[in-house]
């Protein structure tokens, strides 16, 4: 469980809220929703749901929700909400818009789920406007500075491990070797712990640039000092498509024949594991405390097991980088 800080309540608490999800969809959003809906309604707040992120709120496509809206969507992956990746919403004229829904219907809060270009478009839409606004970070990525944890990391990371548990089943019968791609275009957070849970014989991530020849050399030498072979190797996408494909054929012209897997969006789906329904719900209803407490543009994350905020300008200047360490303890467990 996470400790709670105890916020007081200031006098300029909100009378209605609204919340939405932005980007792509992670499991735990709707945890994150219900989260939020049912500490507004305990604080006596309105609140509204908007439909397709940043799109739905421009048009002011949002409704209220009670207690029934957000009965039973715990255990449901992807979002109630729907979302949407909103380009126009990087127009200050198009914020501005949106501000300007909000305040007709007399909602003076905004709870943002999404990953750092949801969050950026939050901090921009209170910088410019008189509306308070409340991040949570909601992305399977991991790669949110100020939090240790994301929604969806987990269910992510697990997921994965259950399809490459399959694959290894036939990679050791055939004695093959699989390239299994994991998400993570300028991240490799889940290619590191999934790598790491499932005992994978190399981990190719963003952060570590590596050539097929050296691939092949460390194979070879693995095979040579008997080492045990679970015959996957983890592939985090990159920011190119293709780089699993291109890898196999770049291997392919010496002398190894690597079947490729692509896991691809199966990770973002699934009903949320028991610790991404934790953390979002606990992410959620803290999101309320906080507007009420008079917190504006921070996000909500969880830092040694305690809820606490970053002002959402950190989280767009700063980069959370993977641990040397922890990848260089992935190579260590293979030896």
């Amino acid at each position: 469980m996470y400790e709670i800080p105890n916020l007081q309540s200031s006098d300029s608490k909100p009378s209605a809220i609204a919340v939405l999800t932005s980007g792509g969809d992670s499991p735990g959003m709707n945890p994150a929703i219900r989260g939020v809906v049912r500490a507004a309604l305990h604080q006596g707040i309105k609140v509204y749901g908007v439909n397709k992120g940043y799109s739905g709120l421009i048009i002011g496509d949002m409704a209220e929700m009670d207690s029934a809206s957000v009965t039973n969507i715990v255990q449901r992956g992807g979002t109630l909400l729907k979302s949407d990746r909103c380009l126009a919403f990087k127009d200050p004229a198009v914020r501005y818009q949106a501000a300007e829904v909000l305040k007709e219907k007399g909602i003076e809060g905004l709870v943002v789920i999404g990953g750092d270009g949801s969050l950026t478009g939050a901090h921009l839409l209170t910088q410019e406007n008189d509306i308070k606004v409340i991040g949570l970070p909601g992305t399977i990525d991991n790669d949110i500075y100020g939090t240790d944890d994301t929604i969806g990391f987990d269910t992510a990371v697990n997921t994965a491990l259950d399809a490459i548990d399959k694959i290894r089943d036939t990679a050791l019968s055939h004695e093959n070797l699989f390239l299994v791609e994991v998400m993570g275009r300028n991240s490799g957070f889940i290619a590191t712990h999934v790598g790491i849970a499932c005992g994978a014989e190399m981990i190719i991530a963003p952060e570590y640039e590596i050539q097929a020849e050296s691939i092949c050399f460390q194979l070879a030498n693995n095979r040579l000092q008997g080492k045990g072979s679970s015959g996957i190797i983890v592939v985090a996408e990159g920011p190119k498509p293709g780089l699993t494909t291109h890898l196999a054929k770049q291997l392919n012209q010496h002398q190894l024949d690597p079947k490729v897997c692509i896991l691809g969006h199966i990770q973002r789906g699934g009903s949320p594991s028991g610790h991404d329904r934790v953390l979002a719900s606990c992410l959620g209803a803290s999101a309320v405390d906080y507007l009420c407490a008079g917190f504006n543009d921070v996000m909500i994350g969880v830092r040694n097991g305690k809820i606490t905020e970053t002002p959402l300008h950190q989280i767009i200047e700063k980069n959370k980088k993977l641990d040397n360490r922890l990848f260089e303890r992935a190579q260590l467990l293979h030896k």
